[in-house]
């Protein structure tokens, strides 16, 4: 969701310095093109005074004098002719002379490549045209410049000029006034200064487009920053709500006043959450331990009672009694248990899982033994550690090995595996060769209470693997079953990697 919104902020801060980059480069091309404009048409109006006045040789050698110098200094093309189009006078060398003289003579071999504002400025009656490329000014501007100019009027537009063209305009001036017109002057300019002028200062537009754009772009990421912190805290509270800490709260106090008041009734939310289960819990655990005290005293008197009992009916029925409340006081311990490891408090740490597999074979072999089963390991000869609660690992394997001796008929084998996942994670499979469970009820064995229909007379309370279960839960991992080929049960333990 952050780099959505980062995206977004992203592409909307784009869209807003283009949108103030590309008027302002615009604008400034448009200036210095009037800049460029204004200065050449006080020129031309100078060289247009000096032939109107233009009487003697004298004034002719002035004025060629005067073009000569301006077009060696500017390297520009000036050709001035009369009403008839012939040349009066004529200055400058090179591509600018001879833009100057096609457009005061009327003619031009080149191709007429201008589009967009040459059509606008040609319509509009001015004699520009924008070029393209590094092409001069188009040849048809020009003339319609000059016949302008010999009608009376100044040339009072040229073509935009862009760091790519065009690289020649031509602009034209009536020599005399009104009536009185004698000719005109046409000045073919070169436009590389005033087109090296525009590429700069869009470069300067370009990089603080650019700087601001970075800027706005770190501001963006504080923003998201300070939008997401709180929802990614609150997501990681739920996660380990949803994990089973009842102790997940969320911290963050950064974020829009809402978030601010979210944190503050999800954190009310998990505490009245936390308060209804550890009441539960607490009323399991008391009702399971102020049980057990008198159900001891009551299994302790049925058993003294007992050889006072005359064989027959009676005896059999306190032997059964008797059964009863034995398994009825391994339920409670079991319900305690439960109680006890869903009410722990104590943090994951470390544990050498080889060791512990180890360890707890070792001691269940003469149980197995004794059963008739055979009992073997195989894992790494050295450590497997994994993180997990304070002998997570050893409690949960005597909750396995306790099921499979019950339940795994004699002559049976049950097989303990351990080794490392390709995710770091240690595994510990307890594999069988017994009659298993239906495919449709593997579900159910790790429920509370859960026994198959085929195993109600064995005994047990039902609360073993669901033990065993809430403590890979709360150590991070977490228990599979599944069926073995060709008939048994295999148990899963999978413990995260330290």
């Amino acid at each position: 969701m952050r780099r959505r919104l980062l995206a977004v902020l992203m592409a909307l801060m784009g869209a807003a310095a283009l949108l103030l980059c590309v008027p302002l480069a615009d604008a400034y091309a448009r200036g210095r093109t009037e800049h460029l404009l204004l200065q050449r048409r006080s020129e031309a109006v100078r060289f247009a005074d000096l032939a109107d006045r233009m009487r003697t040789a004298a004034d002719r050698a002035e004025l060629s004098a005067e073009i000569g110098r301006y077009a060696e200094l500017y390297e520009a093309g000036v050709v001035v002719v009369d009403t008839a189009g012939e040349t009066v006078a004529r200055a400058g060398a090179g591509p600018a002379s001879q833009a100057a003289t096609d457009a005061a003579t009327g003619t031009g071999t080149g191709t007429d490549t201008d589009t967009g504002d040459a059509g606008q400025d040609s319509d509009a009656g001015t004699g520009t045209g924008t070029g393209t490329g590094t092409a001069p000014e188009s040849p048809s501007a020009a003339t319609e410049a000059r016949s302008r100019a010999l009608t009376g009027r100044s040339t009072d537009r040229l073509p935009t000029l862009r760091p790519w063209g065009p690289r020649t305009v031509v602009l034209a001036e009536p020599v005399g006034r009104d009536e009185r017109v004698s000719g005109a002057v046409v000045l073919a300019v070169p436009t590389d200064a005033a087109r090296r002028d525009v590429a700069v200062r869009w470069s300067l537009i370009a990089a603080g487009a650019v700087a601001a754009f970075a800027a706005a772009a770190l501001v963006a990421a504080g923003i998201a920053r300070w939008l997401m912190r709180p929802l990614l805290d609150l997501d990681r509270a739920v996660e380990r709500l949803t994990a089973g800490s009842l102790q997940a709260r969320a911290v963050s106090d950064t974020g829009p006043p809402e978030l601010r008041h979210l944190r503050q009734h999800f954190n009310t939310m998990a505490e009245a959450v936390a308060d209804s289960i550890g009441r539960q819990r607490d009323f399991v655990a008391d009702a399971s331990h102020q049980l057990r005290n008198p159900l001891a005293t009551l299994v302790l008197q049925l058993e003294n009672v007992e050889p006072h009992i005359a064989p027959g009916p009676g005896l059999t029925e306190h032997t059964r009694a008797l059964d009863e409340a034995e398994r009825l006081e391994e339920l409670l311990d079991g319900l305690l248990s439960l109680a006890r490891v869903e009410s722990g408090t104590a943090e994951p740490g470390d544990q050498d899982v080889a060791q512990a597999v180890r360890d707890r074979v070792t001691a269940w072999t003469p149980v197995f033994r004794a059963a008739g089963l055979r009992l073997t390991v195989a894992g790494p000869p050295g450590e497997l550690r994994a993180r997990t609660l304070p002998d997570a690992a050893g409690r949960i394997l005597d909750a396995l090995l306790d099921n499979a001796v019950k339940f795994v008929p004699r002559d049976g084998r049950v097989d303990v595996f351990a080794t490392r996942a390709a995710d770091g994670s240690a595994v510990v499979r307890v594999a069988d060769d017994g009659p298993g469970v239906p495919e449709d009820q593997l579900g159910l064995l790790l429920r509370r209470f859960a026994r198959s229909p085929e195993h109600q007379n064995v005994r047990g309370s039902g609360l073993g693997l669901a033990i065993a279960d809430e403590l890979a839960r709360g150590s991070g991992g977490g228990l599979d079953v599944r069926g073995n080929v060709p008939h048994g049960l295999v148990v899963e333990l999978r413990l995260p990697a330290p």
